[in-house]
């Protein structure tokens, strides 16, 4: 069908936007390391049954090393990434984190030219550098008399979500090849499967790993559960087939779009500041953003 992997990036941009406002909430008593389990094991959960009434295949004809690269990248691209992405956006707030997310499709491109052999255009090396800008313009805001505790806050935030992106970019360049052919919900499983795995093994060298679980009992469950559903089930359903509908670069472009989602349900919904400086740098980094996968 024409343009159904264009729609569903679209969408998916618009439903990881409803779920990262749910993660924020969760985040106010959730453990990260807590709630990104969560969120992976119940969309596993859920995957299960789709395949059997969707007639889904759990065992494709693949090569091993194929299997490995999958669960590799849901090792990468879920349990590292997912986790360093709601640290951040613990310390930064969805709006800021809106921001840094732009680092989205630039990660993608990078690595592209590092590892497949691609080059970058003069108008995508401008839309890098309006990406870079965007990302640091919160660090110039005016502060009051705790503005130092405040700035070193937004670093490690900005550092947490530059390597989340990284992570994230990673992951697709590594298995983009194999969506091309796998079934899609099988597409799903197996990543999901790899992120499930990675944080079960980081949370047996974590030495506070049962209250990093008893935090999951906090008020802010239904968030949990929401923020599981929405972000981890649908979500990823949605991403993965926009992935193979369409191509690449088009599809992490479109779902590029969740920042300003994000940044609007930030405002709206959570009540956070929204300055003309933030506006002016989501804007710098949606637009960077498009010329760096266009240019």
């Amino acid at each position: 069908m024409p343009g159904l992997g264009e729609f569903l990036s679209v969408v998916t941009a618009l439903s990881w936007a409803v779920a990262v406002i749910l993660f924020k909430k969760s985040g106010e008593t959730v453990h990260p390391v807590a709630l990104n389990l969560f969120k992976n094991t119940v969309a596993f959960l859920l995957f299960i049954p789709t395949a059997a009434i969707l007639g889904g295949c759990l065992l494709p004809d693949i090569q091993a090393e194929e299997w490995g690269f999958m669960v590799l990248g849901g090792v990468v691209g879920v349990a590292l990434a997912d986790t360093m992405f709601l640290h951040s956006l613990n310390l930064l707030g969805a709006s800021l984190t809106a921001v840094v997310d732009c680092l989205y499709s630039p990660s993608i491109i990078l690595l592209s030219i590092l590892f497949l052999g691609e080059s970058l255009e003069p108008m995508q090396l401008l839309g890098a550098g309006l990406i870079v800008a965007a990302v640091l313009s919160p660090l110039f805001e005016r502060r009051g008399a705790s503005g130092k505790m405040e700035t070193m806050r937004i670093v490690k935030g900005t550092l947490w979500g530059a390597a989340s992106m990284l992570c994230m970019g990673a992951s697709i360049v590594a298995v983009k090849p194999i969506l091309d052919k796998a079934p899609l919900l099988w597409s799903c499983q197996v990543p999901l499967l790899g992120g499930v795995l990675g944080l079960v093994a980081m949370l047996a060298f974590y030495p506070k790993r049962r209250q990093v679980l008893a935090s999951l009992n906090g008020t802010g469950l239904k968030y949990t559960i929401g923020g599981a559903l929405i972000g981890g089930y649908l979500s990823m359903m949605l991403w993965l087939a926009g992935m193979k509908f369409t191509s690449a670069s088009v599809s992490a472009a479109l779902n590029q779009t969740s920042n300003v989602f994000l940044f609007v349900l930030a405002a709206v919904v959570l009540r956070e500041v929204v300055t003309a400086q933030r506006i002016a740098g989501i804007a710098m980094g949606v637009v960077g953003a498009f010329l760096v996968m266009f240019g």
